[in-house]
């Protein structure tokens, strides 16, 4: 929940756990947060330090000792951007606020700090801090003669491109984006990330979601990374040998990642929006470039990029046509989705290899709109769709928070704690499972590299990433939500649309809704088949 509402609001939440034990139970959390840039603050207690009753805190119980562990903070020290102990209450604040710092400051992220019980305890003279001495790091910038190279860059280039992956967490990047695209007319933009809704679907520059797979990465001539940790995938995709590639990043080392490399003509270590901002205030102060810009070239690249744009949206529309078997696919589904909740919904996502497919159907065009994981910790969206509708009614301005999630991904949320918070603190979320009856992923994670291998060939039962005989998800949330939440399951088109109105219609109400969408085909479909089509093998 912390994590959604971080990432929603872009304010720093704090989790409070128990010892080394409720550390570890915070598990793929933390790599989430990190990865995806959730500034959250995380304080655990540790076990008091003194035995005997010298300070009021002492041990008192039998687990104090068998909780005591030689370095608690190194349990999720890797994932963090700072870890500190507090050792006295007499720079408590300090020490909150030196966290904090680093919680808010590019790149953002988790913080940790513990204090032992004999600290906690510590009787405190009142005090005060000027806050005003504690705001994180400001953005950084491009040097002016980055700014003129990558100008001079994007004019001559016959085919850019910008791939991005989060740059959306700051809504005011995705309008400088779009300015820039309707300036250098051609440019694309391609997100490689998922984590942000960062450029908008309805403008003709947009390529979507493809996760470092995409055939605009191979042609084009000069490329801006910004934000991004993967843009492409080498084995599968990169660009041609004399591409120009320009990366800009808060952090371009990667810092926390022992291997990463862009074969890059040059890297800046600066903040996208301020960056793209500086962009776009040159073009509109150089009157050789307005000119170069405003010539018929480009009044031709403008065209058929609303060409392809038209012919791209063409494509995913076909997707999402009814099959004559009554079966549904992930893209028929999640288009009936969108139809059906309104326009400004936020979508939790976390739907694993069917991403991009429903990224197409979903199509979004305001910042904000989509949120995904960023990691690579399954069971995010439960708990980050809650903290999603609650920051956003907190903030005075309630939305439609739509969960769509695969069904393993599902389990992994710790449904029974997700749905009985839902209901305690009346945060209704409308919840697709899309129940392919099984762990796609891992089959294509073996496709990609052993292709034609006995695998290949081998039932889901024989992989044991089979879920048949299927769980009743909706069900577990019901039981979960202690029957209070609207729960039914749809295994055909015909009771998709028959259901669909009604679970959207439910949370509208304020009522939880969960509904099992049987992707693929029913219950009786042979064991094996899942649905997505060629998700499996999408980058």
């Amino acid at each position: 929940m912390a994590d959604g509402m971080a990432r929603r609001t872009n304010k720093p939440q704090c989790v409070i756990v128990h010892v080394d034990v409720g550390t570890q139970g915070l598990g793929a959390a933390v790599h989430n947060a990190s990865c995806g840039r959730a500034p959250v603050l995380i304080f655990a207690g540790l076990s008091p330090f003194t035995i005997e009753g010298e300070m009021r805190g002492s041990r008192t119980e039998y687990i104090h000792w068998i909780q005591d562990v030689p370095d608690q903070k190194q349990i999720i020290a890797q994932y963090c951007r700072y870890t500190g102990e507090i050792k006295t209450g007499k720079n408590v604040k300090q020490m909150v606020n030196r966290a904090l710092q680093f919680a808010m400051s590019e790149p953002k992220g988790p913080v940790y700090l513990i204090g032992a019980r004999e600290a906690m305890e510590e009787d405190l003279e009142p005090y005060h801090l000027n806050q005003e001495h504690w705001d994180p790091v400001e953005p950084a910038a491009l040097t002016q003669e980055a700014v003129e190279k990558i100008v001079k860059m994007l004019v001559d280039a016959k085919e850019p491109l910008v791939i991005t992956g989060y740059s959306g967490r700051n809504h005011a990047t995705v309008g400088e984006l779009v300015k820039l695209a309707d300036t250098v007319k051609g440019l694309r933009v391609l997100d490689t990330g998922g984590s942000d809704m960062n450029f908008p679907a309805d403008h003709p520059a947009w390529l979507g979601l493809r996760y470092g797979v995409d055939d605009s990465i191979k042609t084009a001539d000069v490329i801006i990374v910004a934000d991004c940790d993967v843009p492409w995938i080498n084995t599968q995709c990169h660009p041609k040998k004399d591409a120009k590639v320009i990366h800009i990043d808060v952090d371009p080392l990667k810092q926390q990642m022992p291997v990463f490399y862009l074969a890059a003509m040059a890297r800046y270590r600066a903040n996208a929006y301020t960056a793209i901002k500086q962009l776009n205030i040159f073009f509109s102060s150089n009157k050789e470039h307005s000119r170069v810009l405003s010539s018929s070239t480009y009044d031709d690249r403008w065209e058929k990029l609303q060409e392809s744009h038209k012919k791209r949206l063409e494509t995913i529309a076909e997707l999402a046509k009814p099959g004559e078997d009554k079966i549904f696919s992930t893209s028929f589904l999640t288009a009936a989705v969108r139809k059906a909740v309104p326009k400004d919904t936020v979508f939790a996502i976390e739907a694993v290899t069917q991403t991009a497919f429903v990224a197409d159907q979903i199509q979004a065009t305001i910042p904000g709109q989509w949120i995904n994981c960023g990691g690579g910790g399954l069971g995010w969206s439960g708990g980050g769709a809650l903290g999603i509708k609650l920051a956003s009614d907190l903030a005075g301005d309630p939305k439609f928070v739509c969960q769509i999630v695969g069904d393993g991904t599902f389990l992994f949320s710790v449904p029974a704690s997700v749905y009985w918070i839902s209901q305690r603190y009346k945060i209704p979320v409308l919840t697709i499972v899309l129940n392919n009856k099984g762990w796609n992923a891992p089959r294509r994670s073996m496709l990609l590299v052993h292709p034609d291998g006995l695998g290949s060939k081998a039932t889901n039962e024989e992989l044991n990433i089979s879920f048949a005989p299927s769980p009743d998800y909706a069900g577990i949330a019901k039981a979960a939500a202690g029957g209070n939440l609207w729960a039914e399951q749809a295994n055909t088109m015909e009771e998709l649309e028959r259901l669909l109105p009604k679970a959207v219609e439910a949370v509208k109400g304020g009522v939880g809704a969960v509904l099992d969408c049987w992707v693929g085909g029913p219950r009786e479909e042979p064991e094996g088949k899942m649905g997505g089509g060629k998700a499996a093998l999408v980058g």
